[in-house]
């Protein structure tokens, strides 16, 4: 289905396909794809409506013919069919901008920490039949390291916790490794079921994903606010099926997805148990990064200092991180061989 896909490009190329946005990475350009990973279809004739930021306004507002999908669970490519969509969309989108792309890139792709061997297999064989030269997996929190500048290479202890849409995960680095690991299911799409379900056990009120996503960005002022603050819910009630309104304080916010936020930093703590006693030194005293979408939620830093008792430091631009990473990786050979996740063919073989 991906063939030929690729054979536009010249220059090496960095995909960050995340739960909730795309980013792609093309080499000597920078970011030229920041996008949602979701693909509107419409199910009489098969075809693409929209992709990415149009297919998102759709989001709660179509007709039955019209398919909303999101190729991705949990960070993992979960409808190749939809994903070879999404990604030829964007791809020809960037061939008509004319970035100089032209045949067989290698190709740098993350993933979790947890992807199963079928997985990485999965991946690597969409891109390759996609007709990339080579194909280089690289776990999403070593390029979320290498983006924020960590010395991954030294023999010191790096904590980075990047919080995506699908999945939090929780590592600490050192020698370009990860030595501890923790991956949770709750990140920020769970937040926004928190606020969702928050909405109709308190006040019997539906409201939509796009209106749970805007009261959660919003709710960063509160976290972030010692003052009370009021964010107005608009949805249908359950009780009549006509519009209403509620409006909520500072206290209920916190109420709706105080127990996400505590699992993260239960995650952080369980990381930290099995972290040797030298790396649990060199964060306590240099700290930890927060990256991914998530780290936008303002006041979020300073409940997982206060939890945990270690100075965090969200990255600049966090919901790049991962993808600037790996185009600093894509600069030097070297390192992309030094951490590059082995090949799950070679691992086939080796294991003949």
């Amino acid at each position: 289905m991906f063939n030929n896909l690729f054979k536009k490009f010249s220059r090496d190329v960095a995909i960050d396909l995340g739960t909730s946005n795309t980013l792609i990475y093309v080499k000597d350009r920078g970011i030229v794809v920041n996008e949602s990973s979701i693909v509107a279809l419409n199910n009489r004739n098969d075809q693409i409506l929209a992709v990415g930021e149009e297919a998102q306004k759709m989001v709660g507002k179509t007709p039955p013919h019209i398919t909303i999908s999101r190729p991705l669970v949990d960070a993992i490519i979960y409808d190749f069919e939809v994903t070879e969509k999404m990604l030829k969309y964007f791809i020809d989108r960037i061939s008509q901008e004319s970035f100089g792309l032209s045949p067989r890139p290698r190709i740098i792709i993350g993933v979790p920490l947890d992807v199963t061997e079928v997985e990485k297999k999965a991946v690597e064989d969409v891109v390759l039949s996609a007709g990339a030269r080579e194909v280089y997996l690289v776990e999403n929190v070593i390029a979320t390291a290498i983006g924020a500048r960590l010395p991954i290479q030294d023999p010191s202890g790096n904590m980075v916790v990047d919080l995506g849409g699908g999945v939090t995960e929780i590592a600490v680095i050192s020698l370009s490794g990860v030595v501890a690991w923790k991956s949770l299911r709750t990140a920020g799409n769970k937040i926004n079921q928190d606020i969702i379900q928050f909405a109709h056990s308190e006040f019997n009120l539906l409201i939509g994903e796009r209106v749970a996503e805007d009261i959660k960005i919003r709710s960063g002022r509160i976290l972030d606010s010692h003052e009370t603050i009021e964010i107005k819910m608009r949805g249908r009630d359950l009780m009549t099926g006509l519009p209403k309104e509620v409006v909520i304080n500072s206290d209920q916010v916190t109420q709706a997805f105080n127990r996400s936020i505590t699992t993260i930093i239960e995650g952080i703590k369980s990381t930290l148990e099995i972290t040797p006693p030298e790396l649990v030194a060199d964060i306590y005293q240099r700290g930890m990064i927060l990256a991914g979408g998530g780290a936008m939620l303002t006041g979020l830093d300073k409940i997982i200092a206060k939890a945990t008792k270690i100075p965090i430091k969200v990255i600049e631009d966090s919901l790049t991180c991962s993808v600037r990473g790996m185009g600093l990786i894509l600069e030097d050979d070297n390192l992309l061989q030094e951490v590059a996740v082995p090949s799950s063919t070679k691992e086939e073989k080796g294991s003949r």
